[in-house]
């Protein structure tokens, strides 16, 4: 089964649990470090996610692994929290994130910059608005390579 399908077969397998315990699916990965393969599962709620939460989660995505063997490979299950700096993949993410101080890249240079860190003003969907300094960038979310929360130091 490909990377691509894993993920899905396992967002599939969780997203009902979590739905149902208030929690938030931010993402799903499968990857080859070394000679092993890591599955993590990111997942948050409001107010943060703890230790108990993820030994939740991770106890219940198990026995529907074990279940449904979708995977053939040994692996590493590791549910945790995105992080401060979180990636914000979905559309929904990115709206939940104005006002908020974010780093985002673009496949192709707008304003003559690639990289744009600041505070997202705004997104309708179609357009993001990030403030850097003074200045307002409008990113077509159609060239945004990627996208997260950002720390402020």
């Amino acid at each position: 089964m490909s990377t691509a399908n894993i993920k899905t077969v396992v967002e599939e397998m969780i997203d009902s649990f979590l739905d149902e315990n208030g929690y938030e699916l931010v993402d799903v990965e499968y990857v080859k470090e070394g000679s092993n393969w890591f599955l993590r599962v990111f997942v948050d709620k409001e107010g943060g996610i703890d230790i108990e939460d993820c030994g939740r989660i991770s106890e219940v995505l198990s026995i529907k692994l074990d279940e449904n063997d979708p995977i053939k490979d040994a692996y590493f299950l590791e549910v945790s929290s995105p992080g401060a700096e979180r990636p914000l993949k979905k559309p929904d993410e990115v709206r939940k994130a104005v006002g908020k101080h974010v780093f985002i890249t673009t496949y192709e240079p707008i304003n003559k910059l690639k990289e744009f860190e600041g505070t997202l003003l705004s997104f309708d969907g179609e357009t993001v608005v990030v403030e850097i300094g003074s200045k307002q960038h409008e990113i077509p979310y159609a060239k945004v390579a990627g996208a997260r929360l950002a720390i402020i130091f």
